[in-house]
């Protein structure tokens, strides 16, 4: 194709490749436009959960998506024998633990975890903090939550110890023997232990989805402008 004195002759190759490389583009940033969306959805659906009174955990076993982001409320005593403390928990720039325990629930076998708080790490690593043990009948009011703090297989030391790098429900289980709910309560009702509850409201994360499919659009635009600029030549004039 001549036009203005410029020829336009793509191989076929260079068209099949351009034309699978906008559509991968394309469809990727699709994908992060949807992930955007869920993710506002979330977000909206977390603010509405907010402003409801807190429901009750019952002793029966449930489903996370039942109660994940709502305020909860659940009696009944701890194992503090079960304690686990979660490493690399950073707050106002000191190195500290999130405090695991195990509630029973009351007139049930089943137990639910509980993220007591944060506390910092003391001189010597090699000691625990002390935690002040909260005995007898108690309401904890909590944010549900996931119980999985990473996906990440952990090894034998870690899991045997009481400080763990991350949380893993299943492992928890296998290690002390208890039946849990599939949730993890962030607590919110105050306690005498000296354990600080000051969980940051997550953000939506969406505006990252927007900006990776913005990425993608644009490797979009520059794979069909890459493929003109190498496919336009100036035509040669013939010497009289």
């Amino acid at each position: 194709m001549n036009v203005l004195g410029y020829r336009f002759e793509p191989r076929l190759w260079a068209i099949v490749s351009t034309i699978i490389s906008v559509i991968i583009f394309i469809e990727l940033g699709k994908w992060q436009l949807s992930r955007a969306e869920e993710k506002k959805a979330q977000y909206e659906q977390l603010e509405q959960y907010a402003k409801q009174p807190a429901v009750t955990l019952p002793g029966i076993l449930v489903k996370l998506k039942d109660f994940q982001y709502r305020e909860v409320e659940v009696s009944g005593e701890y194992l503090p024998e079960y304690t686990i403390y979660l490493d690399n928990k950073i707050y106002q720039g000191r190195a500290g633990y999130h405090v695991i325990t195990p509630l029973k629930i009351s007139n049930s076998a089943l137990h639910v975890v509980i993220n007591r708080g944060w506390v910092a790490i003391g001189n010597d690593r090699s000691a625990l903090p002390p935690v002040v043990e909260v005995k007898g009948e108690l309401k904890v009011v909590g944010i549900a939550a996931s119980p999985e703090t990473k996906t990440l297989d952990l090894s034998n030391k870690v899991v045997e110890g009481q400080i763990w790098d991350n949380f893993n429900l299943q492992r928890y289980q296998e290690v002390t023997g208890l039946a849990m709910q599939p949730l993890m309560l962030l607590q919110k009702s105050e306690e005498k232990d000296g354990l600080i509850r000051d969980w940051s409201k997550p953000d939506s994360g969406a505006s990252k989805n927007i900006g990776y499919a913005v990425q993608w659009f644009s490797l979009a635009a520059t794979a069909v402008i890459i493929f003109i600029v190498l496919n336009v030549k100036r035509r040669n004039k013939k010497i009289e």
